[in-house]
């Protein structure tokens, strides 16, 4: 990624499936190790304290990339980190905050 319109290309999931994931995640939002995580208000890309109000679910590997809505693939995260990860995977997501840190420095 050398340039400001760096594009990822990738082969987009399976409609069915990617509906599929997005109703289990859902379901894990209404359960109690979902609510735990969300007490902290602490965003688990940037650390920021955020506040629970301000914490969204974040799939680490995201379904359009095969994610599932599993307890091993969902953080919270605040909403412009999510915002910002979109649809990269944790190697692309390391890559572009370390690119961050070499043009503010």
């Amino acid at each position: 990624m050398n340039c400001k319109h760096d594009f990822i290309f990738f082969e987009k999931a399976d409609e069915r499936e990617i509906k599929k994931e997005k109703e289990k995640a859902r379901s894990l939002k209404k359960k109690q190790w979902w609510k735990n995580k969300l007490a902290s208000g602490i965003c688990h890309y940037c650390g920021k304290k955020v506040g629970r109000e301000n914490l969204t679910m974040d799939h680490v590997v995201p379904l359009i990339r095969g994610g599932k809505s599993t307890k091993g693939n969902v953080v919270a995260a605040c909403k412009e980190c999510n915002s910002k990860k979109k649809y990269m995977t944790p190697v692309e997501w390391e890559e572009y905050i370390q690119k961050l840190k070499g043009e503010d420095g």
